[in-house]
């Protein structure tokens, strides 16, 4: 996969037509009742589930306080996996960000639910985790399958992810071999529910990756040393899993290292959903093959609150068909909106990506894009209006972090050559961060590399001209150069409403 660092050109890319890995007229049409199934999967699931209400002075199920039996479909009690201080390097990789203390696990309660069903979970717990086991043989057993609805549900932990999913249904396969942007995780054996009209807040993520029993100093030297746990997101599964929505279904993640991560694949397909990360905010981490899909919804990723991450990465593949996504990167990294190790598509919806390295988008990619490289940095909250040729405006954007680079895509997008421009202030109608139907603006200055345009057409492999002086270079892989001196934005604060 072809990655690119910031350098003075500005770029429209018209990505089109290559039906490829895209959905055909009939992949559409049944995605459409896919999309409808869907709705009926959660308007039933609001119907038959057992409730949860959470609280610090008590947790109760269908009414009675929670069982502390194991055997038990719902239990409380299990020990919280944690990365615990005062190890020395045999024990795992953490930091001491990733360490916290004996006392301060303890104080956190386990809720574990053990058998398939849907479960629905409201009020608010400070210190506290769901996980979901269904036991190791569950992993191919179709029915082994668990709907959780959050109902207007505040979950908190401070040593680790809110949510972990240990054991359930793997839809999806590994076998690189077999790996294709094209993935159903319909029959996942998790699926994430934001009930109609509740607004649901998720904060954690700490875990980093801990070696297995009997790790000596020789296999950490030598490389060998065996991953025992890795939970580092604030909602972490380790099998493939689906998101979805009521009506006007709200989801905040606020996450000390990442945000949502899947150990296969992850389906957006509904709900509205905001990630302040201190690293990646959506992964997607089975190298070559995972694949994460967005098919509606709206997605806004912040990954500022630290030192380092990517919008949305996925070590396979990161496909777009629907919905709206802002995905910003770190301001302080060579990181990138949208990253992917084997291929972006972008078929639908509308797109906007910013960080300061380019990932190649497809070229078999159905919806056209645009993409910039400046010898600038932008910063947070800078208009950027971006028109064709004869300055129409297209659309205006600004974006939580500094960067350098940006990726935008949307229906709109009719042109095959435009050009991008700071402005003081735009009139138009506003969704999050981005302006459509734009009736006027103040203060146009150019973009000090928008004097360049370059079409990338299918099938010519990259985005622009062969490297040379002046030109786009490719960015070669393990090497991350570092960004021009200057102050590193601060990060926002942990924010409910982005």
């Amino acid at each position: 996969m072809r990655k690119y660092v910031k350098i003075s050109t500005f770029i429209l890319l018209a990505a089109l037509m290559i039906t490829g890995c895209s959905k055909s007229q009939s992949e559409q049409t049944a995605s459409s009742g896919n999309m409808n199934s869907e709705q009926t999967r959660v308007d039933e699931a609001d119907k038959e589930n057992i409730s949860i209400i959470l609280s610090d002075d008590e947790i109760t199920v269908n009414g009675s306080s929670a069982s502390t039996d194991s055997s038990e479909a719902v239990y409380v009690g299990a020990d919280i996996v944690y990365y615990e201080e005062g190890k020395d390097e045999t024990y795992g990789e953490g930091s001491d960000k990733d360490a916290h203390s004996k006392a301060e696990a303890a104080e956190h309660t386990v809720l574990t639910i053990t058998k398939p069903g849907t479960y629905e979970v409201s009020g608010s717990i400070s210190k506290g985790q769901i996980s979901i086991d269904l036991g190791e043989e569950s992993e191919d057993d179709p029915d082994a399958v668990v709907n959780l609805i959050l109902n207007n549900a505040e979950i908190t932990c401070t040593v680790a992810p809110s949510i972990v999913v240990y054991n359930a249904y793997e839809c999806g396969s590994d076998d690189e071999e077999d790996a294709t942007p094209s993935v159903d995780t319909s029959n996942a054996g998790f699926n994430l529910i934001l009930a109609k009209n509740s607004d649901n807040v998720i904060s954690g993520s700490y875990v980093a990756k801990i070696y297995k029993d009997g790790t000596t100093k020789e296999d950490v030297e030598n490389g060998d040393a065996k991953k025992k746990y890795k939970f580092d997101a604030a909602i972490d599964s380790l099998v493939s899993f689906n998101i979805s929505s009521g009506e006007n279904g709200k989801l905040t993640v606020n996450a000390e290292n990442e945000g949502i991560s899947s150990g296969l694949h992850m389906t957006v397909k509904s709900g509205e959903i905001r990630i302040n990360a201190s690293d990646d905010s959506i992964n997607t981490n089975e190298d070559n093959v995972s694949v994460f899909t967005l098919n509606g919804g709206t997605v806004i990723c912040n990954s500022g609150l630290g030192t380092e991450g990517d919008g949305i990465d996925s070590n396979g593949y990161i496909v777009i068909n629907d919905g709206f996504v802002i995905a910003c990167a770190n301001g302080s990294s060579q990181d990138s909106g949208l990253d992917s190790d084997k291929g972006i598509y972008i078929n639908g919806g509308t797109v906007l990506g910013t960080g300061n390295m380019y990932d190649e988008i497809s070229d078999q990619s159905t919806q056209k894009f645009m993409v910039f490289m400046l010898d600038e940095t932008i910063k947070e909250n800078q208009l950027i209006m971006l028109t064709d040729e004869e300055e129409n405006p297209i659309t205006a954007f600004y974006a939580f972090n500094d960067y350098s680079i940006a990726v935008y895509s949307s229906p709109e997008l009719s042109e095959e050559s435009g050009k991008a421009y700071k402005v003081a202030s735009v009139e138009g109608d506003l969704k999050e961060n981005v302006y459509f139907n734009i009736t006027g603006f103040e203060d146009m200055e150019p973009l000090s590399s928008s004097s360049r345009d370059v079409i990338g057409k299918p099938g010519m492999g990259g985005p622009g001209p062969e490297p040379g002086d002046g030109e786009m270079k490719e960015h070669p892989e393990g090497e991350r150069p570092e960004l021009p001196e200057g102050e590193r934005p601060k990060s926002p604060e942990f924010q409910k409403d982005l």
